[in-house]
Formats: structure tokens, sequence, C-alpha cells
């Protein structure tokens, strides 16, 4: 056990000595013991994650340990005001039709709506065969061409969301090393990278709490896998991305009814119909690209 973490466990039990302080007050007596309760969760938490073995300093992660099955899909509204929110919404109609014609499960782990119809984030599980395997290469930002409805005078709009795909990644894989935890629904922050994770959508806590350790896991992952293949030098071509205009994967231009993936500079005539969820035409062709690149 490092220094770090024992020093940790040193500091809650002295906050649970403080706090049983606090019993023979009738007026705090309840909250004490609450307070105790969640402190006593967190030391476990803390002694369990210590348990856990690191990956071997050097040792490159290849990804090879992720569940192939199992997609964490996380969509954003990002540059265009309300029509981007909208767009984030068509997306995730798009990708939650898609995945029940593949026949996998759909299941929603946050979700921040803006207006009516529009979705800020919406953060979803898909599981069932080679969902992972098949949605991985979605990640980026994808731009939307169209007249809103709003727009009397026809003018085109030009909008963005980012779509981020990570996979389940096993406790094994990713080593967390200190997490803070708030009990309003679940939040959970990773202190030495500062990520923040929410899930609230299951009325089980118990529920939200392994949801959003394995969205954290996911995001850790994702974390790492980047600076291993910076620290090798190898471009990555599928990038989130900040959500700039400019800085797209794919457009889906609703005037002339065309979807471009910029990466391979490929289009096809019928967005309609693909963002009604038929999708496999255009995630067949890239991940032949994808595979002609790692060959």
């Amino acid at each position: 056990m490092d220094d770090y973490i024992q020093q940790q466990l040193e500091q809650i039990d002295q906050k649970i000595k403080d706090t049983q302080k606090l019993l023979s007050d009738p007026e705090l007596a309840a909250l004490a013991r609450l307070e105790i309760e969640d402190l006593k969760r967190q030391k476990e938490e803390l002694e369990s994650s210590a348990a856990t073995p690191m990956s071997q300093e050097g040792e490159e992660e290849s990804g090879e340990g992720v569940n192939p099955n199992i997609a964490i899909l996380e969509i954003r509204s990002a540059a265009g005001g309300d029509e981007a929110g909208l767009f984030a919404g068509d997306l995730t109609r798009m990708y939650s039709r898609f995945s029940q014609n593949q026949g996998w499960k759909i299941e929603e782990l946050d979700r921040s709506e803006g207006k009516i119809g529009q979705i800020k984030e919406v953060v979803i599980k898909i599981a069932g065969q080679g969902a992972y395997q098949s949605l991985q290469y979605e990640s980026g930002v994808h731009r939307v061409q169209r007249v809103p409805e709003t727009e009397a005078s026809g003018r085109i709009h030009t909008s963005t969301a980012t779509v981020a795909v990570l996979p389940q990644v096993p406790e094994a894989e990713v080593y967390i090393k200190n997490v803070n935890k708030v009990n309003t629904a679940v939040r959970l922050k990773h202190l030495p990278s500062g990520i923040v994770i929410t899930c609230q959508t299951e009325r089980s806590q118990l529920q939200n709490r392994e949801n959003a350790m394995a969205l954290l896991r996911a995001k850790l992952w994702e974390k790492q896998e980047e600076e291993r293949l910076n620290s090798i030098s190898k471009q990555r071509k599928l990038s989130v991305g900040e959500g700039g205009r400019s800085e797209k994967i794919r457009t889906y231009n609703f005037p002339q009814n065309r979807i471009t993936d910029h990466r391979i500079g490929k289009s096809w005539y019928n967005l309609e119909k693909i963002m009604e969820g038929n999708l496999e035409p255009v995630l067949e062709v890239i991940r032949e690209e994808a595979g002609k690149e790692e060959v």
C-alpha cells in the first residue's frame, strides 16, 4: 500500500473518531450515523483499490482486455446552440435504432436535457455481439447542415455534436487509485485525473454506482490508450475532439440527402434512411478502411 492511500485511510479513521463523538447529541446522532456509514464505505473502497494491482511500468496496454461486446456511447451537443441539442437527440435516436436492429440491449446511464427535444449529454450502455467492435470508430465530431424548423428564411444552419465510444473495461485493466464520492444520486470524482462521473437514472444507488464506476474505468482506459499511442508516435485518426465546426469526421447534409465521412472521403446519398438506424453500410466501409491502416 503506497503512502498516499495510507494517509487517506488515516484521515478517514480520524474523521470516524471525531464523528462518533456526535452520537451522544440527540439532534445530531442520526446525521452522525449516516456520516460514519459513508466514511466506512469510503475506507473499504480505498482498501479495495489498494489491493488491485497496477499495470507494470513500461508495459504497453493494447486494449485487448476490453469487452468487444459492450460499448459505452457518450453523445454531447457542441457548437450551434439549440440546433446542436436537437442534432444530439437525432444521433441518439439513430444509434439506438441501429442497436435495436442488431438485437443489442440498450441501457441509459445518464442524461442531461435542454429544451424539449434537445440533449446536452447522454450516456448509453450498449450490449450485444460485437457492439464495441462495430461502433468503436464512431468517436469524433459529427456536423449537421440543415434548415431548422424555426428558420423562416430557409437559411441552412451548421451545428455539431460529439460522439465518444468507449469500451467496458474490466476492473483489473484500470487501476483507480482514489475516488471522491458524493451521495446525491451518484457522483464520482477521480482525484488524480479530475474526471467527474454522474449517474442517476437507476432507482438503486448501488446500480448507479456500478454504472458510474464502469464509465470511469472506460474514460481512464481511453486516457491511458491515448497516452500510449502518443508515446509510440502513432497518430490517432479517429479522435473525439473538442466540438469545433471544422474539427469534424462526418457531415450530415439534409438538403442534399447526403452523409459524408471525411476520414475516407466517401459519401452516401440515403441520409434519411441512415438516420433511421440503417447505419451498417457506413460502419462496414469504415471498419474495412481501419483494417487496412492496421496492416
